[in-house]
């Protein structure tokens, strides 16, 4: 059964709205980021991983951003374009603001920690003057992620995004995404992410991030009452992640369909929730079945722990089927069932 359709006419399959940044993973991992000498560089941002993903699945994906007007800017615009993902909707910063750095610690398997330098950031300069609904309307779905709701201009844009997409019939996916930087209070939080979510087709986060969203509406939410919640303002689908638990997608009509993680060894704990999404949306898009999108979804999460990069490493679709069938191999059919 169909729980969301998409129109099959329109020549881009997803377009996405948020942050686009460059992460710098330590080679010489398992130790503290003060010890680390050697860094690679990949391009990051959890829209933008969430792109190349679908785009290595074969999806067409846009993109509206802001980066800055220098080398890096050159480096995430240029590995787009090798992706085969449409640049003509990002934008250069145009008083010096700078794109978002991203240190990595690696800890160890299960112990990671991220330092950021997000001031005068360029992906919040994105404003509304740089959305237009020709492009939102040759778009199946529209991606909005959460970090560009807190701050102005970029959450005037993304809103602007959100109401160009219900007036042309084009899907809207919230990806909650929160990150703690750039916000200044939890009352902002609540509100800016209500007003996408109540907008959305598809509500897509981990329980802790649904706790921020209902905080002022109704604190203390489960599961299904959250989803329920949201089902009634909307939205067809909402997926409520639980990291090592797994996660549940909820359907309008009361149904629900949940898988446990694929067995790794991870390598880091962070950028299993981008590939998590790409696999996720690839399944959606396809018209497969909602366990299905899933199951996919959770393969490629697992495999994203496992690697060294956030984005680079994106597997395509039949290394993800692939490890599906080594995994079941090894530990059952079952596997990924709850």
């Amino acid at each position: 059964m169909k729980y969301i359709t998409f129109d099959e006419k329109r020549p881009m399959d997803l377009v996405l709205l948020g942050r686009i940044a460059v992460d710098f993973n330590p080679v010489d991992y398992f130790q503290p980021l003060e010890e680390c000498t050697t860094f690679r560089k990949y391009v990051g941002g959890s829209p933008a991983n969430i792109a190349v993903g679908v785009s290595r699945h074969g999806l067409k994906a846009g993109f509206f951003a802001r980066v800055s007007d220098d080398q890096f800017g050159d480096f995430v615009t240029h590995f787009f374009e090798k992706e085969g993902i449409d640049t003509s909707r990002i934008r250069r910063c145009e008083h010096g603001e700078k794109i978002g750095l991203t240190f990595t610690e690696i800890l160890s398997r299960d112990e990671s920690s991220i330092l950021m330098y997000r001031n005068c950031i360029a992906d919040l300069q994105l404003c509304p003057a740089d959305i237009d609904k020709e492009y939102i309307a040759d778009a199946k779905a529209l991606l909005i992620s959460g970090t560009s709701l807190a701050a102005s201009p970029s959450r005037e844009a993304a809103l602007k995004a959100v109401m160009l997409a219900k007036g042309c019939g084009t899907k809207v996916i919230f990806d909650i995404d929160y990150r703690a930087y750039n916000w200044t209070c939890k009352d902002e939080i609540s509100i800016y992410y209500s007003m996408v979510a109540g907008q959305a087709d598809i509500i897509m986060g981990s329980r802790e991030e649904f706790d921020l969203m209902e905080q002022m509406t109704d604190p203390g939410r489960d599961d299904w009452q959250s989803a329920r919640a949201w089902h009634e303002k909307g939205a067809s689908i909402v997926v409520i992640k639980h990291g090592r638990q797994g996660s549940t997608a909820y359907t309008k009509d009361g149904s629900s369909y949940s898988v446990r993680p694929f067995p790794v060894e991870a390598l880091k704990s962070f950028g299993g929730g981008d590939g998590y999404g790409a696999g996720f949306f690839y399944g959606l898009f396809n018209g497969w079945d909602l366990f299905d999108c899933l199951e996919f979804g959770s393969a490629q999460a697992s495999m994203m722990v496992a690697a060294h990069s956030c984005s680079e490493d994106l597997p395509g679709p039949g290394q993800v089927k692939e490890f599906i069938r080594q995994s079941k191999e090894k530990y059952g059919e079952m596997v990924a069932r709850v």
